[in-house]
């Protein structure tokens, strides 16, 4: 099965975005993707009605940052991009008459509960300034 990349696609996009002087137009951020740009566009377009970004048309238009990197998480991001469901395991019969099936379905739902719980968790407490402090450290090492 294929990962669903979107969000760590987005979290690239948006790191350079926050770097760069000015807006950067699809066709840029595409090349950089090796996609297309309509599919950046459409991507965006989450990030936009969010308000983390916003777009402008014409001659030195594109998409640039329009909110403060402080205040949006990692999960703000996973949610805007209109991410899967964090996890894809389930169950084949939610409502079985089988007791083992049963059984089984209340081990494995719950222990999706608390895996999730605790990865909304961490996305939740991981700022896009936080990514970008730590881009800004790793390209320019203190002496």
């Amino acid at each position: 099965m294929r990962n669903d990349s979107r969000l760590s696609r987005m979290l690239h996009v948006l790191l350079h975005m926050a770097r760069h002087d000015g807006p950067m137009t699809s066709d840029a951020i595409a090349r950089m993707l090796g996609t297309n740009p309509v599919v950046v566009r459409r991507t965006m377009a989450g990030l936009r009605d969010a308000g983390y970004v916003r777009s402008e048309k014409g001659h030195g238009g594109g998409w640039a940052i329009a909110t403060d990197l402080a205040s949006v998480s990692l999960l703000d991001v996973h949610r805007a991009v209109g991410g899967p469901r964090l996890f894809a395991i389930g169950n084949e019969h939610p409502n079985a008459d089988c007791a083992v099936e049963k059984v089984v379905n209340a081990a494995v739902e719950g222990a999706l509960r608390e895996a999730e719980a605790l990865l909304v968790a961490r996305l939740g407490a991981v700022s896009l300034a936080e990514l970008a402090g730590s881009f800004d450290v790793r390209c320019n090492p203190p002496d």
